[in-house]
């Protein structure tokens, strides 16, 4: 089912995806998941919906990429404000040593 804004337009979707280097014990990872959730449903109030899982493909196409993340946002507005945030942008500082690359790319649902 596609959620919508509030005013019944298709949301901006945005993905990241990270791999994390060999050395990321499982608790730096559980700290990045548990930052991640916490910078996006509580200190970023424009965030609409957040949705984050590991991969469970049998297809071997994910490139060493084992944690995504899905937020979504009634606009382009309110993705920059996430992005400009001082809470994101520390969340950007947490993640070196930890994330070895990430991918983000962001849509329109349709």
């Amino acid at each position: 089912m596609l959620r919508r804004a509030a005013n019944g337009a298709q949301l901006l979707r945005h993905v990241v995806l990270f791999k994390f280097h060999d050395t990321a014990s499982q608790t730096d990872i559980s700290k990045i998941e548990r930052e991640f959730r916490a910078l996006a449903t509580t200190k970023v109030p424009q965030v609409r919906a957040f949705e984050s899982g590991t991969h469970i493909g049998k297809e071997n196409l994910n490139q060493g990429f084992t944690h995504g993340f899905l937020l979504s946002f009634d606009n382009e507005q309110d993705r920059d404000t996430y992005m400009a945030h001082d809470d994101h942008k520390a969340f950007v500082k947490l993640q070196q040593g930890i994330v070895e690359k990430k991918i983000v790319m962001a849509f329109w649902g349709k």
